[in-house]
């Protein structure tokens, strides 16, 4: 796995996922620093990360490719036919790149889930499994960007049974499921579809909140890795907008709060991209109702009733997530069997989003962590 994090953008989000692009997409330093200084817009992103894709695909740099053409469909508005175009030759060149790991190593497969199907990747170590675990992503990840993860799991001997569940990836993308706050569903439907029992629960970003919740209603869960500080979606999304908006959400001023999120979405590109992707992936027309409905997206509530032992892992410079709701987390997690809180810092190259500039540092930190538990 790569390390590092570099200065690459005076914009918060595209400077993360140009850093997303090198460290999880398979992108090149010089070909990333020469694209960064053409980008203002998310329009100007696809423009370049698209050029840069088939640049890679008809030299056959194949992995740099797939990495290309999944962050060119990023930022691509959702609904339209150049993101499925996108999405799909990345989707199409992963697995024909990768064919050898899924014909040999990882089993593809698909759980029956309201009117579609959740996609599932089963990895199974050889010798003895020392643990099973169960891991999804956030609020706009795709389980494909977690290969490297899977494997480092599998290769300590840890089973692996990863999904996206609904609004995310092939779940949203190819069965139209849209994300609901009560995770303990799709976790059930996992869970029983494979006949797991005593597992531990990895929830990354935004699934730092969905893990401890589902784990809150599912006791065959026994262990939750929240990868991210995340007591409340709501609280995160308002620090990104004006004070106004709260006051705003709170009188129910509907045509008001659709009037200023609209007008901060025509000078900020990271709130534009989040309403837009919100309110695709929650199946919602206006920003209003996104918001309305993240609400419900909160551990706080039900943080009681988790009583497993739990990992929560944090950076201490996250452009989404003020660090201080760390303690909010760990307010709420009064019952838990043991809490273990790790801050992560640019010393060591994990300061990001989930920690993106030194994943094998944070793997090794999970890994030892939950043979730790499992074996106490």
């Amino acid at each position: 796995m790569k390390k590092g994090t570099y200065q690459l953008h005076d914009e918060a989000n595209f400077n993360f996922q140009l850093n997303r692009t090198l460290m999880w997409g398979n992108g090149d330093l010089e070909e990333i620093k020469t694209i960064a200084s053409r980008i203002s817009t998310t329009e100007d992103w696809v423009r370049e990360m698209g050029i840069l894709a088939k640049e890679a695909e008809t030299n056959g740099q194949i992995p740099k490719a797939i990495g290309y053409y999944r962050m060119a469909e990023f930022f691509e508005a959702d609904g339209t036919s150049e993101k499925s175009r996108l999405y799909n030759q990345s989707k199409s060149l992963f697995y024909d790149y990768h064919k050898v790991i899924f014909d040999k190593e990882i089993k593809r497969d698909e759980v029956e889930y309201e009117k579609g199907k959740l996609p599932v990747w089963i990895c199974l170590p050889k010798e003895e499994i020392k643990d099973t675990v169960i891991i999804h992503g956030g609020n706009d990840s795709y389980m494909e960007e977690f290969l490297p993860v899977v494997q480092r799991l599998v290769s300590e001997g840890i089973a692996v049974y990863i999904f996206d569940g609904p609004g995310q990836g092939g779940a949203l993308r190819e069965s139209g499921i849209y994300y609901t706050y009560e995770w303990e569903k799709p976790i059930k439907a996992i869970l029983d579809a494979y006949q797991l029992e005593n597992v531990t629960l990895i929830g990354l970003s935004l699934g730092g909140m969905l893990a401890p919740r589902a784990a809150a209603f599912e006791h065959r869960i026994q262990r939750v890795v929240a990868w991210g500080i995340m007591p409340s979606f709501y609280d995160v999304i308002l620090t990104k907008v004006p004070n106004e908006l709260r006051i705003l959400m709170d009188a129910e001023e509907k045509e008001k709060v659709n009037e200023l999120v609209q007008r901060k979405m025509a000078v900020d590109p990271l709130v534009k991209w989040a309403m837009q992707h919100g309110m695709f992936s929650m199946n919602v027309e206006t920003p209003y109702d996104y918001i309305r409905k993240v609400q419900h997206f909160e551990m706080e509530s039900i943080g009681s009733q988790i009583t497993q032992d739990f990992l929560l892992l944090s950076s201490n410079e996250d452009h989404f997530i003020p660090v201080e709701l760390y303690k909010r987390v760990i307010d709420a997690l009064p019952n838990v069997k043991s809490l273990t809180y790790k801050m992560y810092t640019k010393y060591d190259l994990a300061e990001n989003h989930c920690n993106l500039g030194n994943s094998e540092l944070v793997l090794r930190d999970i890994i030892h962590w939950i043979l730790q538990a499992r074996n106490k």
